[in-house]
């Protein structure tokens, strides 16, 4: 049985991984966001779509940059903290 302290531990770990893989992608989207918020404010532009689309081709490059990054941190928070806990060490 796993211990309170033990879990804490995981999950502490496991929300630490997950800030890790999408800081990435959110920073990108903040500066498209601010890059396009102000555009807009300076040409008086207000399309929808002008917001949208570059913050999603943006986002979709840099997971494409960044999946073997995110991949590598959680291959490796299963080897070294899930694993041996389902396998009973």
């Amino acid at each position: 049985m796993l211990s309170e302290a033990a879990l804490f531990d995981l999950l502490r770990q496991s929300l630490w991984i997950a800030v890790q893989m999408s800081a990435p992608l959110l920073t990108v989207a903040l500066i498209a966001g601010l890059a396009v918020g102000l555009f807009q404010a300076l040409t008086s532009v207000q399309e929808m779509t002008l917001t949208f689309v570059p913050k999603l081709a943006l986002i979709l490059v840099t997971f494409w940059a960044t999946m073997s990054f995110m991949t590598s941190l959680l291959r490796d928070f299963f080897a070294t903290a899930l694993v041996p806990l389902i396998a009973g060490g």
